[in-house]
């Protein structure tokens, strides 16, 4: 029986980070550890590819939760429109993390979605016999030759990291950390794979236990 699921890990650190609660609306704060989807954005910034299904399964929290309050003029296109007729930029205040540090976890395994695969996509997978297996050879050679698919950054573009990589012996998970409730959490914002739409879900009444966050697993058949 030909396995279907391989296992793929990394650790990434950083001076600032937010994984932003979209109920704080306009003054995001920080959820205290990565979402579902922004681990799955971390591990596809180091190697992407359709025919596959990066599945997060949970992240282990190496360093104190530190809030901190953060500042920055905002130009982008939500800006009101007179602004952007002015050229006015926007104050955006936010509540950040500070001085981060997670080892991520999670399985790969071939997209459930076929059908809406691009042909490069679908022809790299009739040739593969496990393309998890292959995705999973591929990513841990990246990982320790320090190469990106896309440019790594902690949920925002300008919260760059300070490592990411293997994981490294002299980090440790915080054990002593008091269990931390998460009643809601936001899982994914297109959540019917490859070119989805806008279909957000939340996993609800989550929990970081020991310095450990799993996330649920959610089934999908392959089509």
């Amino acid at each position: 029986m030909v396995k279907l699921e391989y296992p793929i890990q990394m650790e990434i650190a950083g001076q600032t980070a937010i994984w932003t609660r979209p109920d704080t609306g306009d003054s995001p704060v920080s959820y205290p550890a990565p979402t579902y989807s922004a681990v799955k954005g971390i591990f596809e910034s180091v190697l992407w590819g359709p025919a596959v299904e990066i599945i997060p399964t949970k992240v282990e929290i190496c360093a104190p939760i530190l809030y901190h309050s953060y500042a920055t003029n905002y130009g982008g296109p939500l800006r009101n429109p007179d602004n952007i007729k002015e050229g006015n930029g926007y104050q955006l205040f936010a509540t950040v993390l500070t001085d981060v540090c997670y080892r991520l976890y999670a399985v790969v395994r071939p997209n459930a979605y076929k059908d809406s695969l691009p042909d490069s996509a679908k022809q790299w997978d009739h040739k593969t016999s496990s393309p998890g297996h292959a995705y999973q050879e591929i990513f841990n050679r990246r990982i320790r030759r320090g190469q990106t698919y896309g440019s790594l950054c902690l949920g925002w573009k300008e919260f760059t990291v300070s490592y990411f990589g293997p994981f490294r012996n002299d980090t440790k998970v915080c054990k002593d950390m008091e269990d931390i409730r998460i009643p809601s959490m936001l899982r994914q914002s297109f959540s019917n794979g490859y070119k989805s739409d806008f279909s957000p879900m939340y996993d609800t009444d989550l929990t970081i236990r020991q310095g450990i966050l799993i996330f649920p697993r959610q089934e999908v058949t392959e089509e």
